[in-house]
């Protein structure tokens, strides 16, 4: 610049990306959803992951006023208490379904009725069936199968083995693809008790090792 000139004025927008055309940023991606039975895969068989697979779902969900099946059936917990006396005659075995909130103290003699106890993850960010699972492993000393159903998701599956469920139901892809490729992490080591017995770690008694 020569002495004595004074620099041309700047002009709006220049050097700070002003007056150029917006671009929009991009939505993101929308959260992946549930794939129909038919692009699970080959070899893949059902909802119902255990003891390291996925199997067909052998239960039926039946809802308050529909025909109970000859088929091993889950019931809700209201018709449970509308037809405990009716329902207690069965042969076929009977399952229960626990919504978030629901209460167990008021059917915990009648627990041990129940081969399996499914418990409602409606949203991902809704953990109470966490505590409800602790109560029916430690508190009433349920046997049975605990299963998760609901938004079962990759991120929750370590804490729901933690707390006592033995079977989840999954229909989220990534998850599914996670299970099946043995991608979902493992928290070993832990500071909490659980409902399922752990051998101590080491000279820290509070210090409990995960048998899984």
């Amino acid at each position: 610049m020569l002495d004595g000139a004074s620099p041309s004025p700047r002009k709006r927008g220049e050097g700070r990306g002003e007056g150029q055309p917006h671009t929009p940023a991009q939505a993101p991606a929308p959260h992946p959803s549930p794939l129909p039975v038919e692009e699970w895969g080959e070899g893949i068989d059902g909802p119902i992951w255990k003891d390291g697979a996925f199997h067909h779902d052998t239960w039926v969900s039946v809802a308050d006023g529909e025909a109970l099946p000859e088929a091993p059936a889950i019931l809700p917990k209201k018709r449970w208490l509308a037809e405990r006396d009716t329902l207690g005659q069965r042969d076929a075995p009977l399952g229960l379904r626990l919504e978030p909130g629901e209460a167990i103290a008021d059917i915990g003699a009648d627990l041990q009725r129940f081969a399996l106890i499914a418990l409602s993850f409606p949203k991902f960010r809704d953990g109470r069936a966490f505590s409800t699972a602790r109560l029916l492993r430690e508190k009433y000393r349920y046997p049975g199968e605990l299963r998760a159903v609901g938004d079962v998701l990759s991120d929750l599956i370590p804490f729901m083995r933690r707390v006592g469920f033995d079977t989840l139901q999954v229909t989220h892809a990534p998850t599914r693809r996670a299970l099946i490729e043995g991608r979902i992490a493992e928290v070993s080591l832990h500071y909490q008790p659980a409902g399922i017995v752990e051998p101590p770690a080491g000279t820290r008694p509070w210090l409990r090792r995960s048998r899984r």
